[in-house]
């Protein structure tokens, strides 16, 4: 496909000595621009494939691989991980993992210091991700003072100015409240419109990054079990049975479906809910 920016195909993964299959027998492809939420219970799969997409696996992960992975025209396999990075930034579910210099200036210019970007180019770079994140204020600070939210705002912005097309995040609401939360999501949702960038997010709470995507894949027992547009899979019996974080609003709509109460089309927020709500009232 002309458009297709990751493509898994027949793919299968288990990690040496495991005796099992991380991932089995994926076929799953990504368009370039697309924003599209993993879901799926713990140990299903999704840090293994995004393992796979971004050169850790099998560069520093070894195990037995079947089938192939192409991202951006490149065949992961075959691939060295600093190509890789080029194409693909993972920012952790933890960001202290990935931010450790002694100032947030410093530490989004550190991959641009390890793979050899001019200093003039570099500091154009570190000063667009710092004003892309609004992080100005944080420029000087040194990482442990800031708060989980800022930590993941100066992670996206170390990954943001190495320019990849491609931009994943591990459980990114993980550590935070859920108004720094809806934040955050806003401020990738920023970055999409912006950049253009393919966005891939491994989430357990929907409510959050449901928002913004195009698209989610559910995935359980190293497979995936259904994907799709985003309404028709938080609507899904499937899902539903998985636990897959569906938003609590979403739970309550269905709930209703279910005792006879038609309130039209699936919400994800609780506003569109009450404009559903309302809607039924006029009739």
């Amino acid at each position: 496909m002309e458009n297709e920016i990751i493509s898994f195909i027949d793919y299968s993964f288990a990690y040496q000595n495991s005796g099992q299959r991380a991932l089995e027998n994926i076929n799953l492809s990504i368009k370039r621009g697309e924003i599209v939420v993993i879901v799926g219970p713990t140990g299903c799969g999704k840090s293994t494939l995004l393992r796979s997409i971004n050169g850790l696996i099998p560069h520093m992960f070894q195990g037995e691989i079947k089938g192939s992975v192409t991202v951006d025209g490149l065949l992961v396999q075959e691939s060295p991980v600093n190509e890789l990075s080029k194409r693909v930034g993972l920012v952790f579910q933890n960001p202290e993992n990935q931010i450790f210099m002694f100032t947030v200036e410093r530490d989004i210019a550190f991959g641009l210091e390890n793979t050899g970007v001019p200093r003039l180019e570099m500091k154009k770079r570190v000063d667009e991700a710092i004003e892309s994140l609004g992080i100005g204020h944080l420029r000087y600070k040194p990482p442990y003072e800031l708060s989980d939210g800022e930590k993941h705002r100066v992670a996206i912005a170390g990954v943001l100015a190495m320019k990849p097309d491609i931009l994943v995040l591990d459980e990114p609401t993980s550590l935070l409240d859920p108004r720094s939360a809806m934040d955050l999501m806003k401020t990738i949702e920023g970055l999409h419109k912006k950049f253009g960038m393919t966005i891939l997010i491994v989430e357990h709470r929907l409510e959050f990054s449901a928002v913004i995507a195009n698209r989610i894949v559910v995935m359980n027992k190293g497979k995936i079990v259904s994907t799709g547009p985003v309404r028709e899979i938080l609507a899904a019996e499937e899902s539903l049975k998985l636990g897959v974080g569906i938003p609590p609003i979403t739970r309550l709509h269905m709930a209703l479906k279910d005792g006879g109460i038609e309130l039209g089309q699936t919400p994800i927020t609780p506003k569109e809910f009450m404009q559903n709500v309302r809607g039924k009232l006029h009739d």
